[in-house]
């Protein structure tokens, strides 16, 4: 395997201070993500700089230029602190004609974009639940027959169940008023209301450029929630293990799916994927309703990789070690911009 150099580009407050090296550092939460990829690069043999962005993009140039890495380690969700903007960077990239991993810009922008996501998949007869977007700075208007409750409420935009709590799940008019006034204000954003979709939810990550592969599949567990009360990914469900432990709420790989379904969902999220035109890595977010119909809520281009992360927990279930799930990701990116530089 050739050795690389290596720039990691991350938010510019994760730049992993460089006497981190035990794994039961206090510090190490902040840092988790950077930290694990950081050392998995290091392992594998490759030279790493990490360098911290937010609203200049002199210090990638500067880089590039002195240093010549061979690929990036794309590690950045946003910039000048707007997640919406994180494709911006990537098409910087691109300008620079330097390879990078993770999802090319209108995957990013595809992906990112909860509406239009689900307008695209709709037309290609894939199933989303309905929904309709609030923009920032409008008048609140009312639902009439256009949406069945109930519904829940998120940011258009962000990820990371930003804002996202069991009041997300409203059941009349009056609540979902309230409950986009407050994202409008919490995100300075737009807000979109869907159809809230009952059933078992799936995480299923797919790897590849042209060549898909999809990963083992991973189940958000319920296992304490009382009957009726909403089954969502709250901000506190994702971020607070605490919280998880005391609902028997739990992260495992999907078991008991129904004759069939699993070669379904394969099928399925390769559609997905392809249709949002993204490349490198991405999970699928689903939901599989008692009478086995499949929707999609989301398609994340560029999710969580640390060593504890669903992805990799996939990646490591398919038989890679964590650090050759990094190469992998490294190789894709590799891949990708030299059949650009041939086409």
């Amino acid at each position: 395997m050739k050795k690389l150099r290596v720039m990691m580009l991350v938010h510019y407050t994760l730049v992993p201070p460089e006497d981190l090296t035990a794994k039961d550092d206090p510090r190490l939460d902040k840092y988790r993500t950077e930290f694990d990829v950081k050392n998995a690069l290091l392992e594998l043999g490759h030279e790493v700089q990490v360098i911290g962005v937010y609203d200049d993009l002199s210090p990638i140039r500067k880089t590039v230029e002195e240093w010549k890495p061979h690929i990036v380690f794309n590690l950045l969700e946003d910039f000048a602190g707007i997640s919406a903007f994180d494709y911006s960077v990537v098409s910087y990239l691109e300008l620079l004609r330097v390879p990078y991993t993770g999802c090319a810009p209108r995957g990013l922008i595809l992906g990112r974009d909860k509406a239009l996501s689900k307008k695209l998949l709709t037309y290609h007869h894939i199933n989303a639940p309905q929904f309709m977007v609030f923009p920032l700075g409008s008048k609140i208007k009312r639902v009439g027959k256009k949406l069945e409750f109930p519904v829940i409420v998120k940011s258009l935009m962000e990820e990371g169940s930003i804002g996202i709590a069991r009041a997300s799940v409203v059941e009349n008019e009056t609540q979902l008023i309230e409950r986009v006034a407050f994202f409008h204000e919490r995100t300075q954003g737009d807000a979109i209301a869907e159809e809230y979709i009952e059933g078992r939810e799936l995480y299923v990550t797919v790897l590849g450029n042209h060549k898909l592969e999809i990963l083992p599949i991973r189940e958000l567990v319920f296992g304490e929630v009382p009957a009726g009360e909403p089954r969502v990914a709250t901000f506190r469900v994702k971020w607070n293990e605490d919280y998880r432990k005391r609902w028997g709420i739990e992260y495992r790989f999907a078991e008991n799916l129904p004759d069939g379904m699993e070669e379904k969902i394969v099928r399925l999220c390769k559609r997905i994927y392809r249709t949002l035109d993204m490349n490198g890595y991405a999970r699928i977010d689903l939901r599989l309703t008692a009478a086995n119909e499949l929707y999609v809520l989301e398609a994340n281009p560029n999710p969580g990789i640390a060593r504890d992360e669903d992805c990799t927990l996939s990646a490591i279930k398919a038989g890679m070690r964590y650090e050759e799930f990094i190469q992998r990701l490294v190789n894709l990116g590799m891949a990708r911009r030299a059949l650009n530089a041939e086409a």
